[in-house]
């Protein structure tokens, strides 16, 4: 078998234990009297089960996605990594045309700043 299908099982076994922990706490501590309405129901295995798979889903993708990311190798903070550094540019300023409007002075500028 490949190693990385073994790793992805384990990893799902991992987190198949941590979903069923998570879902026994749940039941320990009565969250939101989680325990006191599945314990009084006729379908209380069912429920258990549906808590279980459903976070072991997540469990398993978080589980297998954190031992995935510590695969990567370490970077070397002293070597550099590479490449050509982008030169700085250099800014000038650049005339902008100002352009003025003659202002209309007269009985119809003074009609519409005072309506």
């Amino acid at each position: 078998m490949p190693e990385l299908i073994r790793l992805y099982i384990r990893q799902c076994f991992i987190g198949f234990g941590i979903a069923i922990a998570f879902v026994g706490m749940l039941y320990a501590f009565d969250i939101g009297g989680l325990w006191s309405l599945v314990s009084h129901s006729d379908e209380a295995v069912l429920v258990t089960a549906m808590l279980v798979i459903s976070n072991a889903v997540v469990f398993c993708g978080v589980q297998f996605a954190i031992a995935i990311m510590r695969m990567a190798e370490p970077e070397d903070k002293d070597t550099p990594r590479g490449g050509t550094r982008a030169r700085t540019p250099r800014l000038q300023p650049s005339p902008i045309p100002v352009v003025r409007r003659p202002r209309k002075r007269g009985p119809d500028l003074q009609e519409r700043h005072l309506v």
